[in-house]
């Protein structure tokens, strides 16, 4: 099949699957207004691959596949696959950081790690190895969860008094029977199939080995039910002008119901083995893969708000003061060093045991760290940048209503004319202020794990007793100098 066009993903969504919002049923997510917004972009993300520097030709027969599916051999390959990530992430102004790129590059990294898969019984790593070429070559929408509810947060998994989280209740020859739930599903909605992952790290006892899983299956699939959170698309707004990127890139997020959920045994990849969910990451070694997609797509979205924030300063002339060409520069900084980061991990890049070039982890690791912060401090600059002017933009509706000649008049700057300053203060309103500006904040805080948890692992993964050598070597220089200057003396 190779890749597919809007069209066709917009037909492929209407296949029963269980979507619940707002205390409803979700019928047609194509349709339905909490969600078409959304769906129509990544339907045009879809159209977007029909272009060669998009695509590279499947393995199987040839025809075009996205380049999120190719397994790097080469550093020239990391950057054809970053700049393919990049049109995607530059087109959603970086704003849906699940767009299907994402679990793309997840997927392929685990499949060219199949061989460590394999390492518990061949069909694990012959499993990951064909879903993997079932994705690629289908195009297939991903989405994943690998999170347990928050139930009781001080205990693991196995010892919680609830048995809330997805487990594992039975086995038999049609498959594995899964039952509890899982959080936080991000695109599910639009999404054809599902991963189901180890995130946390679980005990090493036998009661832990229910939780101890890996496996895909179709959204649609029986008993597979999703509880999204209420959509932050502003559905009165008078105009889609006021509101430019949560109406089109609310890309949702929802709790997983397993409801005796049948998986399949060509669909299983880890099965009640605690040590390997514990191990994945490092096995495996996906994680500079993916960190390398989200990097882009924070590049892309350091550099919306950078612009965002010339043009919003430029609008009313405070770029002309000192203290906001600071802020201005705080901006640019932000921008450089995540290219740089980007840049830096490819340089880097080296072939990892499966002989898979693998971008320079640290990097990427402080993009990771780093990125949360950037992004809060961006929009706190665009909201003291636009200062009040936030507050009072009016409805871009406006200019089609009777108090427009109001509005032409006393909303016009210093540089713009009263349409295009209110089309500007409500995109920049929308993306510093608005709930789709503080989901997009949490969203950055947590996507890629509990930031505490992970600045713990940066510090373990980090080379400290070089740096602490140079210390000592200094300290012991100079203390032998002293000693040899009093013994001349």
């Amino acid at each position: 099949m190779g890749i597919r066009s809007g069209r066709s993903y917009l037909e492929s969504l209407r296949d029963g699957r269980q979507i619940s919002i707002d205390g409803e049923p979700v019928r047609d997510v194509t349709a339905d207004k909490r969600f078409a917004g959304a769906v129509q972009t990544i339907a045009e993300l879809y159209d977007m691959q029909d272009d060669a520097r998009m695509t590279f030709p499947s393995p199987r027969d040839g025809a075009p596949v996205s380049l999120s599916f190719l397994q790097p051999r080469t550093v020239e390959d990391l950057v054809r696959r970053r700049e393919m990530v990049k049109v995607w992430a530059d087109a959603t102004c970086g704003m849906m950081g699940r767009s299907p790129d994402f679990m793309n590059v997840m997927i392929t990294a685990f499949a060219s790690a199949a061989d460590s898969f394999s390492e518990r019984g061949r069909q694990f790593g012959d499993n990951v190895r064909g879903f993997y070429q079932y994705a690629r070559d289908n195009d297939i929408c991903m989405t994943h969860t690998l999170v347990n509810p928050q139930v009781d947060r001080s205990r693991p998994v196995d010892r919680q008094d609830r048995d809330l989280a997805a487990h594992t209740v039975k086995e038999g020859d049609g498959g594995v029977v899964i039952r509890g739930a899982r959080m936080v599903s991000t695109l599910c909605a639009f999404s054809h199939e599902l991963l189901v992952m180890p995130s946390t790290y679980l005990t090493n006892t036998p009661e832990a080995a229910p939780y101890a899983f890996g496996f895909a299956v179709p959204v649609a699939t029986t008993g597979l039910r999703f509880i999204c959170r209420p959509s932050v698309v502003h559905h009165e707004a008078a105009s889609p002008m006021d509101f430019p990127l949560s109406s089109r890139m609310d890309e949702t997020d929802a709790m997983v119901i397993f409801d005796d959920v049948l998986v399949p045994w060509e669909r299983m990849f880890i099965h009640r083995d605690v040590e390997m969910c514990n191990g994945l990451h490092n096995r495996t070694g996906i994680q500079p893969q993916t960190m390398h997609q989200f990097s882009t797509k924070n590049l892309a979205k350091a550099e919306f708000m950078m612009g965002l924030g010339f043009a919003v300063a430029k609008a009313t002339n405070i770029d002309q003061h000192l203290h906001v060409q600071n802020m201005l520069c705080e901006l640019i900084q932000f921008t450089e060093v995540t290219r740089a980061c980007l840049r830096a991990s490819e340089v880097d890049a080296a072939p990892n045991q499966y002989g898979v070039m693998t971008p320079a982890a640290l990097p990427l690791w402080n993009v990771r760290m780093m990125f949360p912060k950037m992004f809060v401090r961006a929009c706190e600059i665009i909201q003291t940048l636009g200062a009040g002017g936030l507050v009072a933009v009016p409805s871009y509706a406006e200019a089609s209503g009777p108090a427009w000649p109001d509005v032409e008049r006393y909303f016009q700057a210093a540089n713009l004319d009263s349409r295009s300053r209110v089309k500007l203060f409500r995109l920049a309103f929308d993306a510093a202020v608005s709930s789709f500006s503080g989901r997009q904040q949490l969203y950055e805080r947590y996507y890629s794990g509990d930031p505490v948890r992970l600045a713990g692992t940066l510090y373990q993964l980090y080379d400290r007793d070089a740096p602490m050598q140079k210390i000592w070597s200094l300290l012991n220089d100079l203390e032998q100098r002293l000693m040899n200057k009093r013994s001349d003396e």
